[in-house]
């Protein structure tokens, strides 16, 4: 049920109108960087404030401390509830089980350090696949001498999708898992690749190149849309035309859909998040400005 709803709502632009056919709406603020948001299974937003080493939890009960002393830039579940991690300062990938049991699930390839990982997206079958970049400081620490795409299979075997010239941001699965999406924040671009059962990546190729700014973060909706954080929330078809964009207060870095019945948007931006919840109007493509 809730795919059909996600589906209806996402159907964003006005007809013949210049109002924006979404409003937006500030959840929190005083963040030093929303780095990352993820709706949980279990019915409660995260928010990572990568700098200030803390991850945050709303739920129906407001706002409280999840995770200290954590620098997370991206979050991810698994079918068994197990929360996954990219903390970039630690180089590596955590994964905590229901219990609160901590692991590392990857932290070097080929007897090196990862560089940072920045992305993480998780398959309904629990293949999971990450980005790893040296973003600022990292890049004259680094061990590998790439940015790359991951992938690690249920059963923690790394492999290297790719090799990347520029820095591999955001990264994200198709609804039917058959699609990997990673933003190239260098090149502006969103790379694909076809998945296999088996979680192997191919055929490698640019999708689209992204409006405007440096993007960051990428989602894709049940209905198979594209968003990706820009300058502003950008929207595209699946097969990578430009809709319409998403104008937030502050720039962008990550989104994702929650609430009961995941028909809202969250977009982690600077300091803050915001809900963005869409007007059920005629298709089309015009940006609007939201408060």
């Amino acid at each position: 049920m809730w795919l059909a709803s996600v589906a209806l709502l996402l159907l964003l632009a006005p007809a013949d109108s210049d109002e924006p056919p979404y409003w937006v709406e500030k959840l929190t603020g005083n963040l030093q960087y929303a780095s990352s948001v993820r709706w949980f299974k279990d019915g409660y937003l995260l928010i990572a404030d990568l700098p200030a080493g803390k991850v945050m939890k709303v739920d129906g009960e407001g706002s409280s401390l999840f995770r200290q002393d954590a620098w997370v830039s991206a979050m991810e579940q698994d079918s068994e509830g197990r929360a996954y991690y990219a903390d970039p300062r630690a180089h590596r990938i955590t994964r905590i089980d229901k219990k609160g049991k901590v692991e590392t699930v990857a932290d070097k390839f080929e007897g090196r350090r990862l560089n940072g990982p920045s992305g993480l997206a998780m398959s309904k079958n629990n293949h999971l696949w990450f980005t790893d970049s040296a973003f600022a400081t990292a890049d004259k620490e680094k061990e590998l001498t790439h940015n790359g795409v991951y992938h690690l299979t249920p059963k923690g075997e790394l492999s290297l999708v790719a090799k990347m010239a520029g820095r591999p941001n955001g990264i994200a699965l198709s609804p039917d898992g058959k699609s990997l999406y990673v933003v190239d924040s260098d090149a502006r671009t969103v790379v694909i690749w076809d998945i296999d059962r088996q979680g192997a990546a191919s055929n490698q190729r640019v999708l689209t190149k992204t409006k405007e700014g440096v993007p960051n973060g990428i989602m894709a909706a049940p209905d198979g849309r594209l968003f990706v954080a820009g300058a502003k929330v950008e929207v595209y078809s699946p097969t990578g035309a430009f809709q319409m964009a998403i104008e937030i207060s502050e720039k962008p870095s990550d989104m994702v859909f929650g609430d009961a019945d995941l028909t809202a948007l969250y977009v982690a931006a600077r300091t803050s998040v915001y809900r963005v919840r869409f007007k059920p109007q005629a298709s089309g493509g015009k940006t609007g400005k939201g408060n």
